[in-house]
C-alpha cells in the first residue's frame, strides 16, 4: 500500500526525485516456503525459546516458570546430552553464542545469564531493561528482540545498547519479532503466534523475505504442540534447523521460492 502511494505521488509530482528515490527503495519482500530435507526427533516437552548450532551440537534454551533450562542436544537424535535447570522463578528466553560463552535471556527478570560453553558453568550475568525474547550474535554485536518491531544492538562486553534496528515490511512495522538467528548481514526472526519467519536486512531493517513455514506438523501433532519457534543455521550445509515450542520434531530445511 505504501509503495502504491509513493508511485502515485511520483507521477503527480512529475517524477519528483525524492519520491522516485523512495519508490526505488520500496522493493516488495520475497515470498518463500520451506523445503524439508530431513526430519529429526525433538523433545516434545521442550518449550523452545532459543536455538543455535555450533560444531555439530545444538544448544537450546527452554522456557516456562519451573521448567526453564539450558541444554546441549544431539541434532540428529534429539538426545539431551547436558542440561542445566534454571531457578523456578526464571523464564528462559533467547540464546546466543560469542566465542566460548553462551548468553541466555530471561523473560521478565531483565538479566542475561552467561555460561561457559563446555561445562555450562555460570560465569556471570548482564542486566538490561524490558523484556527479553530472542537473541543472536552477528560476529561483532548481540542483536536482541523484545516482541516489538525493534531489534536492539548490544555491546558484546557490557550488553549496553549500541543502536537499534526498526523492522518494516513494505513500509509497515513488523511486530512480535521473537527468536533470532544472525546469518551474515541478515537476521532471521520468528514472528510470534504465527508460522512465519522473516529475513531482515541488518543495515536497513527491511524485510527481504517472508517465509511460510506452515504445515510441518500433522493435525494430530499440532493438538499438543505450541507455536513455531527456533531457528539454527548450519553453515557447513547452508541449511537451517527449525522447530517449535513443544514440538516432537526438528526439521532440516532450505528456504525456497
Amino acid at each position: 500500500m505504501l509503495c502504491l502511494k509513493l508511485f502515485r505521488k511520483a507521477l503527480l509530482s512529475i517524477l519528483n526525485p525524492l519520491y522516485v528515490l523512495l519508490l526505488f527503495s520500496c522493493n516488495p519482500a520475497e515470498t518463500l516456503t520451506v523445503e524439508v530435507l530431513s526430519i529429526r526427533p525433538h523433545d516434545p516437552a521442550a518449550y523452545t525459546q532459543g536455538l543455535l548450532l555450533h560444531e555439530e551440537i545444538l544448544y537450546e534454551s527452554t522456557g516456562r516458570y519451573r521448567e526453564s533450562s539450558l541444554r546441549r542436544v544431539d541434532p540428529h537424535t534429539g538426545q539431551v546430552l547436558q542440561r542445566v535447570n534454571l531457578p523456578p522463578d526464571i523464564f528462559g528466553e533467547g540464546l546466543a553464542r560469542r566465542g566460548n560463552r553462551l548468553v541466555q535471556l530471561t523473560y521478565r527478570k531483565q538479566i542475561a545469564l552467561v555460561y561457559e560453553i563446555e561445562a555450562f558453568g555460570t560465569l556471570g550475568q548482564f542486566s538490561y531493561q524490558g523484556q527479553g525474547w530472542g537473541l543472536c550474535h552477528d560476529g561483532e554485536y548481540f542483536i536482541m528482540s523484545n516482541g516489538s518491531a525493534t531489534l536492539t544492538i548490544r555491546d558484546p562486553a557490557t550488553f549496553g545498547v549500541v543502536d537499534q534496528i526498526y523492522v518494516t515490511r513494505d513500509g509497515s512495522p513488523v511486530m512480535n519479532l521473537n527468536e533470532l538467528e544472525c546469518v551474515g548481514n541478515e537476521v532471521y526472526a520468528n514472528i510470534y503466534r504465527s508460522d512465519r519467519i522473516v529475513r531482515i536486512a541488518k543495515d536497513t531493517g527491511k524485510v527481504l523475505a517472508d517465509i511460510d513455514a506452515s504445515g510441518l506438523l500433522s493435525f494430530t501433532e499440532r493438538l499438543s504442540a505450541d507455536v513455531l519457534n527456533g531457528i539454527a543455521y548450519d553453515p557447513e550445509n547452508e541449511t537451517f534447523l527449525i522447530t517449535g515450542k513443544l514440538w516432537p520434531k526438528l526439521f532440516e530445511v532450505r528456504f525456497v521460492p
